[in-house]
């Protein structure tokens, strides 16, 4: 089957940066502050008042227009997007993102679920247009875009949740060559927990009536202890399955990026991989959870330093929502020059 190669990523985070103290000051009682799940970062980016997501995904798409010349871009024959939170309801980000670039490609999918690891599906997804049809490039987009939103409401900036997440973007060309292969993908669906992440309203309403309250994510203790153990298993063992899948071990792994929930999930999944931390880059305190746009951020800020140089094998590997996804992929690294 063709060779699909990942050959340029790159990322935006809105200029607005906000420091842990914008939430210290509204913080209220809330009895689960003390969850290492909700300890916060101490920077995050959050959107700006006259900002959507399909501007974030053009401001990350950018670089790869520039690198990589316009005629490349405006021909992809494919395009996959993941908006945390859709502009319109109904509609993803995909159409008016194509239609803004001048760009028809032959495939236009918006991608719903994937949660944080959507990058790793939509690859999945692309690379298997791209072998099983005529399509040869691919432009990825992850717009994560509900933490300047969302977690800001007045009543819901009270909440310890409200100090974690933070905005962002990140995009990646696929082509059919042999550049820099993505060597293997797994993905795995966990059904049985799809119903354990809810949205609350208070008092109860369906997120589109009218009515008070402020929507934000509905957590209990019992359900955060689920998520833990859950996350901690599932981002090593899709990872451990794409090692097995193209006949390496974890120490062969030059750089391991994850989604970026909290710093003890980071901890925890490169001691169970037996990594050193400087493997393992952590864009947490400085971003703060990107959710969907984790992993390619991450890889954006660490090719641009020099950290990652061409010939690396990269492992991305993420878990979604309460565990009802989980994806993981290797890459030979060959992306554009680092710095550039």
């Amino acid at each position: 089957m063709d060779t699909v190669s990942l050959i340029d990523i790159a990322g935006y985070l809105p200029e607005n940066r906000v420091g842990a103290d914008y939430f210290a000051q509204f913080a209220a009682s809330d009895r689960l502050a003390e969850n290492i799940m909700f300890r916060a970062p101490k920077f995050r980016h959050h959107i700006a008042s006259d900002e959507n997501a399909v501007d974030m995904a053009e401001r990350a798409i950018a670089p790869l227009v520039e690198r990589n010349g316009s005629e490349l871009v405006a021909n992809v024959d494919i395009l996959i997007t993941h908006t945390q939170l859709p502009d319109v309801p109904i509609l993803g980000t995909g159409g008016e993102l194509a239609r803004r670039m001048g760009i028809t490609p032959d495939w236009v999918v918006d991608l719903h679920n994937g949660g944080c690891a959507s990058f790793v599906y939509m690859i999945k997804l692309a690379r298997q247009i791209m072998q099983t049809g005529d399509a040869s490039t691919a432009l990825i987009v992850s717009v994560q875009n509900s933490a300047g939103q969302i977690f800001t409401q007045s009543d819901v900036r009270a909440l310890a949740q409200s100090a974690v997440p933070g905005d962002g973007a990140g995009a990646c060309l696929l082509v059919k060559s042999e550049a820099a292969p993505v060597l293997g993908l797994e993905c795995r669906t966990y059904p049985e927990f799809a119903g354990d992440m809810t949205a609350a309203v208070d008092p109860p309403r369906r997120y589109w009536e009218a009515g008070t309250g402020q929507l934000h994510i509905g957590f209990t203790e019992s359900r955060i202890a689920k998520v833990f153990a859950r996350g901690n298993r599932l981002v090593p063992e899709v990872a451990l399955a794409v090692c097995k899948q193209i006949g390496i071990t974890p120490d062969a792994i030059d750089t391991l990026v994850t989604n970026q929930p909290n710093r003890l999930f980071l901890r925890n999944w490169r001691d169970a991989l037996e990594l050193p931390a400087e493997r393992h880059p952590d864009t947490f305190d400085e971003c703060g959870n990107l959710f969907g746009a984790a992993i390619p951020v991450t890889l954006d800020i660490e090719n641009r330093a020099g950290r990652i140089p061409n010939g690396s094998l990269v492992m991305m590997s993420a878990f979604a929502h309460a565990g009802d996804f989980a994806g993981a992929g290797a890459i030979r690294w060959g992306a554009a020059p680092a710095g550039v």
